[in-house]
């Protein structure tokens, strides 16, 4: 959607008592600044009933009014909050959420604030995302959303959901994007001093790929055994006879309650391993050999797959300030 010169875009946040504080102000940061590169936005903070909220932080945060009286909004901005995805969310809430998303021509929400969408039923029939640590709760408690845990942003229809907390500020440069342009955008990033297209998914973020365990105790013996040592022979031939069933039976066995291979369960095993290498500080040629991939290159080639960067990149982005990354590094 592109905006008339001579009309603002309004920009209005649904907040509500626990709300978190980053997931408003890292967003309306972005629309802000874009106001110095010539984009024209109006931003306003609702709550259901109009009265002001206490974020999770314990600031207090006023509010232009309630949803009921907002009127020409462009984006509704849906804000997460730490309890939505274990607490019932109350009928107001959702109400509002409702009443706000059908007053604006696009609804965004903000890490957990897919829980409120999902709960009003707007995501129903929808892609999805949001917090990685949440997105396989968000799948199970509504069966209609079709989750994608990697995405930082997704955009279905008049629908965007984004990943967790700082995800936000991701979501609104790419709608200051699409409201008036690249160059602008890009301005924004720069002065913000942030990517204006983060490179990976949100994977990276996360300190373990959290692969399923499986409820067989057949199974999870296997499982155990890759996870306990994952430089081994983890071939489909020594995962079969360490389980006494045949391998195609094994691979049956897999795709029924992980939904992945033998050989992708392992990899993702191998890969969980060298994630925690790489915080430890060990190079990416040590890691290769460590999780028992061989090479570097093969272990790049995994990251890639699964994590969205190469394992270089990724220890230079979470390595800390007091430990530099080792010096046969490879990408």
């Amino acid at each position: 959607m592109t905006d008339h010169a001579e009309r603002a875009h309004r920009v209005c946040a649904l907040v509500f008592d626990g709300m978190k504080m980053l997931d408003l102000a890292g967003p309306f940061e972005v629309f802000a600044e874009a106001a110095r590169f010539g984009a024209r936005y109006e931003l306003e903070v609702r709550s259901g009933d109009g009265a002001p909220v206490r974020s999770s932080t314990g600031l207090r945060v006023p509010v232009d009014g309630d949803v009921e009286s907002a009127t020409d909004v462009g984006t509704a901005l849906v804000v997460g909050g730490d309890d939505l995805p274990t607490t019932p969310i109350s009928s107001e809430l959702r109400a509002a959420a409702v009443s706000l998303s059908r007053r604006a021509c696009r609804t965004a929400s903000v890490c957990t604030g897919a829980f409120l969408l999902a709960e009003a039923g707007l995501l129903d029939g929808r892609r999805a995302t949001t917090h990685w640590r949440h997105t396989r709760l968000l799948a199970a408690a509504f069966p209609r959303v079709r989750v994608e845990p990697d995405a930082i942003f997704v955009e279905d229809g008049t629908i965007i959901t984004s990943a967790g907390v700082s995800a936000g500020i991701d979501l609104a440069l790419a709608l200051v994007e699409r409201d008036h342009g690249e160059e602008v955008a890009r301005s924004v990033a720069q002065s913000l001093v942030v990517f204006l297209q983060r490179p990976g998914g949100q994977s990276q973020f996360s300190p373990s790929l959290t692969l399923p365990r499986p409820s067989s105790p057949v199974l999870r013996q296997v499982t155990d055994a890759v996870a306990a040592d994952p430089a081994a022979d983890h071939s489909v031939p020594a995962l079969a006879a360490r389980a006494h069933v045949s391998p195609r039976h094994l691979s049956r066995m897999f795709r029924q309650e992980t939904r992945s291979s033998p050989a992708k369960y392992v990899e993702g095993v191998r890969v969980d391993a060298a994630i925690r290498l790489l915080h430890a500080g060990h190079s990416v040629t040590t890691c290769a050999q460590r999780v028992g991939v061989g090479s570097p290159e093969t272990l790049r080639r995994m990251f890639l797959a699964r994590v969205g960067v190469s394992p270089s990149a990724y220890q230079q982005r979470f390595r800390t300030s007091t430990r530099g990354a080792a010096p046969d590094d490879e990408d």
